[in-house]
């Protein structure tokens, strides 16, 4: 495991977009899994800037995306569909039917989950998977307490993470109560890692992650197992990390 210390978050998202860009000049047509939230939106902007100003070609990658709530339509302002191509997709050269992004309309979600397993078993599964990681560790909607082998799957939201969520919709009854995402297994079976981790408010999470036992409470600890996990962190995140010279720190500026 690899981990990266940066000054801030500009910094911090320049260095994961950095990683996630040589990852596809390297293998044009790499399998890339993107994750939404605040966090990876730097490193998403990066990458748009890339494109423009240095041709950098994601014509031949295919995407596929950690989770989307159930019940969302792909039009919906909050669903994952939408984040995606607002923040990233249609501000580059991407192939529509290259993109993958769980359907949370559909009307047998278990039948769903089991498809998108195959479509990435189809293109060889992913070369590099994005990850950002919760307060309490989660990855994905693989909330503290998940089975650490977990595949693609409908998970019930906790109601924390329903609460949290609250605040972006303008009823809460409309907040949804469950979500599709990729298990912790399905993660682990990703051939990179890239987890970027900015703020205070992630210190614990992140201190927990690289420091502590691995633990299905603190989903995140289980890229401690993966042969190739580059954590990206600010300052801040990394701000309670107890061990100065912690295995695997490549650059603290």
């Amino acid at each position: 495991m690899l981990v990266t210390i940066k000054d801030d978050y500009e910094s911090m998202s320049e260095q994961a977009a950095q990683i996630v860009a040589e990852q596809i000049r390297r293998k044009p047509d790499s399998v890339i899994g993107f994750a939404t939230g605040s966090t990876p939106l730097g490193l998403y902007n990066e990458l748009i800037r890339m494109h423009r100003e240095t041709g950098l070609d994601f014509s031949k990658i295919t995407t596929f995306n950690l989770d989307e709530y159930v019940g969302l339509p792909p039009e919906h302002d909050q669903g994952y569909h939408y984040f995606m191509w607002e923040n990233l997709f249609k501000h580059i050269n991407v192939d529509p039917r290259h993109v993958y992004i769980p359907d949370g309309m559909a009307d047998d979600i278990d039948y769903f989950c089991e498809w998108y397993e195959e479509q990435m078993a189809e293109v060889r599964g992913l070369d590099l998977q994005i990850l950002g990681i919760g307060a309490n560790g989660h990855i994905a909607f693989n909330e503290p307490g998940s089975s650490l082998g977990s595949r693609t799957r409908i998970k019930t939201l906790t109601s924390k993470t329903v609460k949290d969520n609250a605040r972006f919709f303008d009823d809460p009854e409309e907040v949804p109560k469950y979500a599709i995402t990729m298990g912790i297994g399905t993660i682990m079976d990703a051939r990179k890692l890239v987890l970027v981790a900015s703020s205070e408010g992630k210190a614990d999470a992140i201190q927990a992650t690289l420091e502590g036992p691995i633990t299905a409470m603190v989903p995140a600890t289980i890229v401690q197992m993966h042969q190739q996990a580059h954590v990206v962190l600010d300052t801040e995140a990394a701000s309670k990390l107890e061990y100065e010279h912690h295995e695997g720190i490549v650059e603290r500026k």
